[in-house]
């Protein structure tokens, strides 16, 4: 996700750090963007020119002080509570400019509390993009009660007129207004394999075939990554306590035995990894 939005950005002509946990992953981050930009190249999407220049715009480090001179920060680390709480402490810290914004590409956790770790609440904001970043048109815009006005208008502007994406509007609740839908109907997908009701290829092509929806549900999950996914439906259901929120036991043991998805070559079904 991460380097999805740093793509898109760089295509969209600006001045853009990603930044990683180390000088590592920071190349690994170079050599994923630039491998999308080449796909985007071979399919006549974009112009080998426009690709080298969004490559050549675009800075990947291993230092979060490299951000202090930004205007906008969008995080996009992992799912958890703890590790976004701490990089919004430290962005507060590092981003120099007291009218920068700080977003949030957050699946499911609350805006509010990621403000709150800052001194900075009213310039904070979910902007929560969807994966293939570079395809998906779609971004949420998610305002907690003290996100003010001005960053509100100001990240809507960048997202649809800079970005060319997409924007809707939701509360600051879990899930927001995509996930709060399909994440229920994942798990329920789940619930039909794991109850041995349907194969998981038959439950995607029952999806695919009988409802036109591009992708079926477990392969979607497989796209997401089952501990995003799992992540997702731990948040929906600490804040609304529903059983249809609840993540099954499957799922759960899936992400333990690190059956991820697409992402670790097996999840409801088998990727190559090549």
């Amino acid at each position: 996700m991460g380097a999805g939005i740093a793509e898109v950005c760089a295509r969209a002509g600006l001045d853009t750090v990603v930044c990683e946990v180390d000088a590592v992953a920071a190349r690994a981050a170079r050599d994923r963007v630039a491998a999308s930009l080449d796909r985007a190249v071979r399919r006549g999407k974009l112009a080998p020119d426009a690709a080298a220049d969004a490559l050549a715009r675009t800075v990947f480090t291993g230092h979060l002080d490299d951000l202090a001179d930004r205007q906008l920060v969008v995080e996009a680390v992992v799912e958890n509570p703890a590790a976004k709480t701490e990089v919004f402490a430290a962005l507060d810290k590092i981003v120099e400019d007291p009218d920068a914004v700080l977003a949030t590409n957050t699946s499911s956790l609350p805006v509010m509390r990621l403000g709150m770790a800052t001194g900075r609440a009213d310039r904070v904001v979910g902007l929560h993009f969807f994966n293939p970043v570079p395809v998906l048109p779609l971004v949420e815009v998610v305002t907690s009660l003290h996100t003010s006005a001005a960053t509100t208008a100001a990240v809507e502007e960048f997202a649809a007129r800079t970005l060319g994406k997409t924007v809707i509007r939701s509360q600051d609740r879990a899930g927001f207004v995509v996930n709060a839908l399909l994440i229920p109907y994942l798990l329920a997908a789940v619930r039909m394999a794991e109850s041995g009701f349907a194969t998981a290829a038959d439950i995607d092509t029952g999806m695919e075939l009988g409802c036109a929806h591009p992708m079926g549900p477990l392969k979607l999950a497989d796209l997401i990554g089952l501990d995003t996914v799992a992540s997702i439906a731990e948040s929906l259901y600490d804040e609304f306590r529903e059983a249809l929120y609840a993540p099954p036991p499957l799922l759960l043991r899936m992400v333990e035995a690190g059956l991820l998805g697409r992402k670790t070559g097996r999840g409801f079904h088998t990727y190559d990894q090549a």
